[in-house]
């Protein structure tokens, strides 16, 4: 049987979800090795598996929330966060 998967140098590898679920292991394997596997549903990219290294390099915050505000261009806009003194609504329950 010929293998249904082509091979991209762009994104490491394409393989149709019938195919990555029969050869996970390959799927895994060429991640590991070549990087980024897109999976495809009907001829569009679905999903993509990679390493759990890469995935964590990806997921981490490239600044921390601190030097994020820090930077923000909106560092010297004055913001009114006083709360209104008006009494609430009455709502009927």
């Amino acid at each position: 049987m010929k293998s249904t998967s082509t091979r991209n140098p762009s994104n490491g590898g394409e393989w149709q979800l019938q195919e990555a679920k029969n050869r996970l292991s390959k799927v895994v394997e060429s991640a590991l090795r070549d990087g980024p596997q897109t999976i495809t549903l009907r001829g569009k990219p679905t999903a993509v598996v990679v390493s759990f290294e890469q995935f964590t390099r990806l997921s981490q915050p490239r600044t921390s929330l601190a030097e994020f505000f820090r930077r923000s261009p909106l560092l010297d806009v004055e913001i009114d966060l006083s709360r209104s003194g008006d009494l609430p609504r009455d709502v009927e329950l």
